[in-house]
């Protein structure tokens, strides 16, 4: 029988210093790829004892061995080429910004396994069940895709997918072979189907945003076959965009809830829950029966820390649409979606993380 896991996380932690000037120097040339890793190990390892001194019920290495949360897929596979978008980020900041995103721009050839490096340490080092985090293909059905360039190799969205998935899918069978416990999806382009000013800036680019949505479902479903009921959570987490505290996209789920909740073929949806801009729980009607849904009731993005007495009466308002023992606790996000980091310190990131174990544990047990 698949665990529960009642506190839960995202996966990505904030970077500790000596790892951000590790990283930075690797970039620059001035110190080795062996002596890069040396520190991540050192980092990950303070990681996984801080997350057993919490008690949550999975643990990560935080991410530390990536630049952002969906790196592994262009150092990994060649194909990848640089370009500049520009996004309306919202909170602190905002406003628009050319980010650095890589987009297809020659034949794809995977050079090596996406998680190999990540996953080996884990399993010699985690005192308990760990999960993996991987990008949804819906991210490259949208932001990997740029007409001009990538359909020189590929001519539609489809025809790159179906290579893509290939790539995943056996990713996720390796994990799945290997014993990693759980296995989980992060997806924050879904969400641009629930903001109409985001859909908007898609359109005048050319997407179609019903055949990508359609696309997208199909992709990440064709990820997972093979792997269902094998003993192995999967999960799918959907993000309005994380990076240094701010946001992306708004919106509640109501536009896609029925045809993304009845269709994915996950185990758990982690939901993010933490402000008004995700709307209420009514979408969560659409929540297949047997099915978990975490909520992510704790933010990520700012220092002050919820009240326990707010999350349970949260948890038991949700509890109207799934079953109460169908629901999970998490943060909204990760805490370092991007190596950067939220505009928090490392002592609000383990009070958020106590918080989650604490009302986990006095609502479930």
């Amino acid at each position: 029988m698949v665990s529960q896991y009642r506190a839960d996380q995202v996966g990505s932690l904030l970077r500790p210093a000596e790892l951000l000037q590790a990283r930075a120097a690797h970039a620059e040339g001035r110190l080795p790829l062996d002596e890069l890793r040396k520190v991540e190990d050192r980092a990950i390892l303070d990681a996984l004892q801080l997350q057993q001194q919490v008690g949550l019920d999975i643990l990560t290495d935080g991410e530390f061995r990536r630049g952002s949360w969906l790196t592994d897929m262009a150092e990994a596979v060649e194909g990848f080429v640089p370009d500049k978008v520009v996004l309306e980020w919202r909170g602190p900041g905002g406003g628009p910004e050319p980010s650095t995103a890589n987009v297809v721009g020659a034949k794809l050839r995977q050079r090596r396994p996406l998680t190999a490096h990540e996953a080996d340490f884990l399993r010699k080092h985690s005192p308990g069940p760990f999960k993996m985090t991987l990008p949804s293909l819906s991210t490259f059905a949208v932001a990997g895709y740029k007409p001009g360039v990538t359909d020189k190799f590929y001519p539609t969205r489809a025809e790159l997918l179906k290579e893509l998935i290939g790539i995943l899918r056996r990713e996720v069978e390796s994990l799945a072979n290997d014993g990693v416990s759980y296995i989980q999806l992060d997806a924050p382009y879904y969400t641009f189907y629930l903001d109409e000013s985001v859909q908007g800036r898609w359109r005048e680019r050319g997407l179609d945003l019903k055949q990508a949505l359609d696309e997208s479902i199909a992709a990440d479903n064709a990820c997972l076959e093979g792997v269902q009921g094998k003993g192995i959570v999967l999960g799918m987490h959907l993000c309005r965009g994380n990076s240094k505290s701010r946001w992306y996209t708004e919106g509640g789920y109501d536009p896609i809830a029925e045809k993304l909740f009845g269709t994915l073929m996950v185990d758990r949806f982690l939901l993010e829950y933490d402000t008004e801009r995700a709307g209420g729980f009514e979408p969560l009607r659409f929540v297949p029966k047997g099915k978990t849904v975490v909520l992510g009731l704790i933010g990520t993005k700012e220092p002050k820390l919820e009240s326990q007495e707010d999350l349970i009466r949260r948890i038991e308002q949700a509890a109207r649409f799934v079953p109460i023992e169908n629901l999970a606790l998490s943060p909204q996000c990760g805490f370092a979606s991007v190596a950067a980091g939220n505009l928090i310190s490392q002592d609000d990131q383990r009070r958020k993380l106590e918080l989650v174990v604490e009302t986990a544990r006095k609502v479930w047990g």
